[in-house]
C-alpha cells in the first residue's frame, strides 16, 4: 500500500491557512454565479423554449374559452393573432425590465434587484398556473408580460453584478457564465417540454408556471452572496462594506491593497459624477466609442439570425428525413450544442481575448450562412443537401456560442464606468429585446420574400460586426476599468477634436454676426 500523504502542516493561532481561504473564496464565487444566474439568464432561455411545446393546446384553449364566453368559435386567423400576441408580449416585457435595470441598480443595487425581481416571475407563474381554471387567456398574456420583465431585469443586472464583483483575471470567464446559464435554461426547456414530462395537453399550466423554481431557488441562495464591492464603494460611498465584501470573494488571508488601490483610483476618477441617464449617454462625446461598440454588437446578437435557426429547425429536420415525432429530440440538440459552446467560451475568454472570439464567431457564421443558403437551393437536385442544411443548423448555432453569444453581455461591464454602466445596459438590453422582436416578427416575411436566399440579411450583419470589431475595438482581457476608458479615450478625444474644429467658436460667430 502507499504511504499515506503527509499530513498539513498546522496553521499559526491568529492566521488562517491559505488553501483553506482559497477554498472559501472558490466556494464564495461559485455560489454567487450559481444564484445571479439560475434566477438570472437562465429565465430567459427557459422562458423562450417552455413556450413552444404547448402552442396546438393553448391555442385550442384560446377557442374554447372564447366559445364558452361568446357561443361562436374564433376564426383560425384570430386564433393565430392571439397567440402572436402571446408570443410577442414576453420580448415587450424584456424591453419594459431593460428600461427598468438601470434605475434598479442604481437604487437598490445589484443583488437586491436581482433578488426584487422574482416578484415578477412569481405573478408570472401564478397567473399561468390559474388561468385554465380561471378560463381567461388573458391571465396568460399578463404571464408572459411578467415573465419577459424578470427576464429583461436579469440579462441587464446579473452580467453586471458579476462583472463588478469578479477578480480582474477571472472577469471574462466570470461575467460569461450569463450565456451559459441562458443557454442551459435553452435546453432544460426544452427537456421539460417533452411530453414525457410535463409537455402533455393536460400539463401545460404547470409547464408554463415552473419558471418560478428557479427564481425560489435564487431567493434562497444570494442572500448569501456578497453585494458587488464596486457598488458599495463607488454608489454608496461606503469603503468598509466594499473591503468586507472583498474579503468574502477574494478570502480573508489575501492581500487586497492592490485591488483597494485600484478600486480607490477609480473612485477618484469618477468623484463628483452622478449616475447618467440612457439620454445623457448618448449625447456624451467622452464615451462616444464605446457606446457605438455596444449599439453594434448588442444589435447583432439578433440581428445576426441565431434565434431564427431555431424557428427553423423543425422545418430542416422535417427536410432530412427526420420522423416528426423524433423532431423534437433533434431541437433539443441545438440547444445542446450553445449550451455546449458557452462552457467553452468560458474557459477561452481570458486566454484568446473578447476580439478574436467576436471575429471569429461572426465570421464563421458568415460561412455557414453561405453554404446553408446554397444547401437550401439545391435540396432538390441533390438527395444527400438536407443533411448538410442540418449540419449547417448546427455549425452556425455553434460558431455564435464560441464568442458573440457570450462576450457581447461582458462588454458594457468593462467598457463603461460605474456611472455610465447602468445606462449603458439599459440601452443594450433595449436593443436586445426590440431586434427580437423585429426578427421574430419579420422572419416569416423575410422567407417568403428571399426564399433559398433568406439569409443574405443575416450574412451581410456577421460581415459587418467583425469588420468592426476587427478595426475599432481595442482588447479588453486583463486590463483594469481604467486601462480599458483610456484606451477609448484616443477615438473619443479625436472625434471631440474634429467636432471643435467643426463647429465656429463663439467668437467666430459674434464677427460673423
Amino acid at each position: 500500500m502507499a504511504p499515506a500523504p503527509p499530513a498539513a502542516p498546522p496553521c499559526p493561532p491568529g492566521r488562517q491557512d491559505p488553501r483553506g481561504a482559497r477554498q472559501i473564496q472558490s466556494r464564495v464565487l461559485i455560489l454567487m454565479v450559481c444564484a445571479a444566474g439560475i434566477g438570472g439568464t437562465f429565465q430567459y432561455g427557459y422562458n423562450l423554449t417552455i413556450i413552444n411545446a404547448p402552442t396546438a393546446f393553448i391555442q385550442e384553449f384560446v377557442n374554447e374559452t372564447w366559445l364558452e364566453r361568446t357561443g361562436t368559435p374564433l376564426s383560425t386567423p384570430a386564433v393565430t393573432l392571439i397567440w402572436s400576441f402571446i408570443v410577442s408580449l414576453f420580448p415587450l416585457g424584456g424591453l419594459t425590465g431593460a428600461l427598468l435595470a438601470g434605475p434598479m441598480a442604481i437604487r437598490l443595487g445589484r443583488k437586491k434587484s436581482l433578488l426584487l425581481n422574482n416578484l415578477f416571475v412569481a405573478l408570472a407563474a401564478l397567473l399561468v398556473g390559474f388561468s385554465w381554471m380561471a378560463k381567461s387567456f388573458e391571465m396568460i398574456l399578463l404571464s408572459r408580460f411578467f415573465a419577459g420583465i424578470n427576464a429583461g431585469v436579469s440579462m441587464s443586472v446579473q452580467p453586471m453584478y458579476l462583472g463588478e464583483s469578479a477578480p480582474k483575471r477571472l472577469r471574462g470567464a466570470v461575467a460569461l457564465t450569463s450565456a451559459s446559464f441562458t443557454a442551459l435554461g435553452l435546453v432544460l426547456g426544452q427537456v421539460v417540454g417533452l411530453r414525457e414530462i410535463l409537455g402533455a395537453e393536460e400539463s401545460w399550466p404547470l409547464l408554463l408556471a415552473s419558471n418560478v423554481v428557479p427564481g425560489l431557488i435564487q431567493l434562497v441562495l444570494l442572500p448569501w452572496a456578497p453585494e458587488s464591492p464596486r457598488y458599495l464603494l463607488m454608489d454608496r460611498g461606503d469603503e468598509e462594506s466594499c473591503f468586507q465584501a472583498l474579503q468574502k470573494l477574494r478570502g480573508s488571508s489575501q492581500d487586497l491593497s492592490g485591488e483597494m488601490k485600484e478600486l480607490l483610483a477609480e473612485q477618484v476618477a469618477i468623484r463628483g459624477k452622478v449616475a447618467a441617464s440612457p439620454w445623457a449617454l448618448v449625447r456624451n462625446p467622452a464615451v462616444r466609442w464605446q457606446l457605438v461598440s455596444v449599439v453594434v454588437l448588442s444589435s447583432a446578437m439578433q440581428l445576426c439570425g441565431n434565434d431564427s435557426m431555431y424557428f427553423y429547425a423543425s422545418f430542416i429536420f422535417q427536410e432530412a428525413g427526420i420522423p416528426l415525432d423524433k423532431i423534437q429530440y433533434c431541437i433539443i440538440g441545438t440547444g445542446s450544442c450553445e449550451l455546449v459552446t458557452a462552457l467553452t467560451c468560458n474557459l477561452l475568454v481570458d486566454r484568446t481575448g473578447r476580439r478574436v472570439l467576436i471575429i471569429g464567431g461572426y465570421s464563421l457564421m458568415a460561412v455557414w450562412a453561405v453554404v446553408f443558403m446554397a444547401a437550401l437551393s439545391l435540396r432538390d437536385q441533390l438527395s444527400w443537401m438536407p443533411y448538410l442544411s442540418m449540419g449547417c443548423l448546427f455549425a452556425y448555432i455553434l460558431s455564435f456560442g464560441i464568442g458573440p453569444a457570450g462576450v457581447t453581455g461582458v462588454i458594457p461591464t468593462e467598457i463603461f464606468d460605474q456611472m455610465t454602466r447602468p445606462a449603458a445596459y439599459m440601452i443594450s438590453g433595449s436593443l436586445l429585446w426590440t431586434n427580437l422582436f423585429l426578427v421574430g416578427t419579420a422572419f416569416p416575411f423575410i422567407v417568403e420574400g428571399l426564399g433559398h436566399y433568406c439569409y443574405l440579411p443575416f450574412l451581410t450583419v456577421c460581415i459587418c460586426t467583425a469588420l468592426y470589431v476587427g478595426f475599432f475595438f481595442p482588447e479588453t482581457k486583463g486590463k483594469t476599468f481604467l486601462e480599458i476608458s483610456e484606451e477609448f479615450d484616443k477615438w473619443n478625444v479625436s472625434a471631440q477634436r474634429e467636432e471643435n474644429l467643426a463647429e465656429p467658436s463663439e467668437e467666430t460667430k459674434s464677427t460673423m454676426l
